[in-house]
């Protein structure tokens, strides 16, 4: 009767090494589900054989002396809102939404640039920046 007690002794399982395992499983398939991306799907985009600008209406210049140009004329910074305004409702008579593009060279005031470019979104127009 004594051999039968010792055979209905209680097993123990260690699970210390089980959540080692588990958590380091864990981290696998987090770290493999960032890297695939399943939202992107690549495509092969045509390519032209020339190039296709969008047709500049009216381009608007900094040098690298603070002087502004609409075009090839000198203009006063103080009479670029009011210049501005009428070349765009001139090019308006041609084009449905004229483009206006600013030419600036780096050591150009950004903020000045940022001003021209907010007169421009005023008039609705669109706005392109190009730094030389």
């Amino acid at each position: 009767m004594n051999i039968r007690r010792k055979l209905r002794a209680h097993s123990e399982i260690h699970t210390g090494p089980l959540n080692d395992i588990l958590f380091i499983l864990l981290l696998f398939f987090l770290i493999a589900s960032t890297l695939a991306n399943p939202n992107l799907v690549r495509v092969n985009n045509p390519r032209g054989s020339k190039d296709m600008k969008a047709k500049q209406n009216i381009i608007v210049s900094v040098n690298k002396d603070h002087q502004y140009f609409i075009g090839q004329q000198p203009i006063d910074f103080s009479m670029i809102d009011s210049l501005l305004k009428y070349q765009i409702e001139n090019a308006r008579l041609v084009v449905d939404t004229p483009s206006v593009v600013v030419n600036a060279d780096t050591s150009a005031y950004w903020g000045e640039v940022f001003k021209i470019m907010n007169i421009a979104k005023k008039y609705n127009a669109k706005v392109g920046v190009h730094v030389k």
